[in-house]
């Protein structure tokens, strides 16, 4: 009897199965459609705003039993296979394969997408600027460590936008071509990661030497034929170069997470939930950054974030880099801005985008 019931729900699954399938397919091929309508009116393929109102309705149709994590992981997917078909999505990120600039662009984009490794930072807005490939990924904050400068200081410059936001749960793991923790002399990694696993370290690791390299990725490539050698990375680090994974979770700070930017050309549309990144200068006047706030606090906009960053070639002189929550689009925003022009020295709006489906 139980073998009969198995096979009629086997059975069950098999017809669900194709069922998705022909759906899977219905709707592929009305996303083909909907690409060659965008293509024609000189639209683009990847629209951020339109994929978080799809996860907003994937919010409100899922009653369960699969996790809504799973199931936007599986949209995720289906996603990024529409977009390849409508036309193939380049994306470049900064580091190795592996490297968590890559884990953040992969989880986004979908493994459908065509993603390119940049040397550093700055390469990545190059490779976008140039129109080399559509969108970058690059890292901007760590819950930890603070800001990525070298992001800030191109943002600063850039003429395109940041069009969406990735957050990542930072885990590291200890990774060694060797099986025994005892053997490990050396611990290669960012020097973020090092500092992000400082406790650890000291507690397992206290006689090994800890070496600095330009990322968590370039560590694990590093160690590949060194017995005693380490390096702290992601997990796929260890399927990507075949180590063997000696410890994992070893951040000290169990929240650890990274915030990256998707950069590219075009202006998004609002959603409803969505958060502006501006940066301003104050003219040096007594009261200026006073002045500078009380648009936002006339209208009781929200400021997420506001942080000083030093002008480059310019001793003590600072700009201001502020999150608010809403979009350009906004009325509200629009006439803070406004206001915010006049009392400002300079003022950029880095980008409206929707607000990370997570965050």
């Amino acid at each position: 009897m139980t073998e009969e019931a198995l096979a009629r729900l086997r059975e069950k699954i098999k017809k669900k199965d194709q069922e998705i399938v022909t759906l899977l397919n219905e709707r592929a091929g009305t996303s083909v459609e909907i690409g060659n309508i965008k293509t024609a009116m000189g639209m683009d393929i990847y629209d951020p705003s339109q994929e978080s109102r799809v996860f907003e309705n994937l919010v409100a149709a899922n009653t369960g039993p699969l996790p809504l994590e799973s199931l936007s992981i599986i949209f995720r997917e289906i996603i990024s296979a529409s977009r390849a078909l409508q036309n193939p999505m380049t994306v470049a990120f900064f580091g190795l394969e592996a490297s968590f600039t890559h884990l953040a662009a992969r989880s986004h984009f979908g493994s459908s997408a065509q993603l390119f490794p940049q040397t550093t930072i700055f390469r990545v807005f190059d490779e976008v600027e140039r129109k080399k490939v559509h969108w970058g990924v690059v890292p901007v904050e760590n819950s930890v460590e603070g800001s990525v400068n070298l992001t800030l200081d191109r943002l600063t410059v850039t003429p395109l936008n940041i069009r969406a936001e990735i957050f990542l749960r930072i885990s590291q793991y200890l990774l060694s071509p060797g099986t025994r923790l005892k053997d490990i002399k050396t611990v290669y990694s960012h020097p973020q990661a090092l500092a992000q696993c400082q406790g650890w370290l000291r507690a397992n690791l206290p006689g090994a030497s800890l070496v600095e390299v330009g990322s968590t990725a370039a560590a694990a490539l590093r160690v590949v034929n060194d017995m005693q050698g380490a390096a702290i990375g992601s997990s796929l680090a260890a399927t990507v170069y075949g180590l063997n994974i000696l410890s994992e979770g070893i951040e000290d700070n169990p929240s650890n997470t990274t915030r990256f930017l998707v950069i590219g050309e075009g202006e998004g549309k609002s959603t409803g939930r969505d958060k502006t990144s501006i940066l301003f200068a104050t003219p040096h006047t007594p009261g200026a950054l006073y002045g500078a706030l009380k648009p936002f606090a006339d209208r009781h906009i929200n400021m997420m974030k506001i942080e000083s960053h030093p002008v480059r070639d310019r001793l003590w002189e600072y700009l201001f880099f502020v999150d608010l929550a809403g979009h350009t689009d906004d009325e509200e925003i629009k006439e803070c801005l406004k206001d915010l022009e006049k009392k400002t020295a300079h003022l950029k709006i880095l980008g409206s985008y929707p607000r990370s489906e997570g965050i």
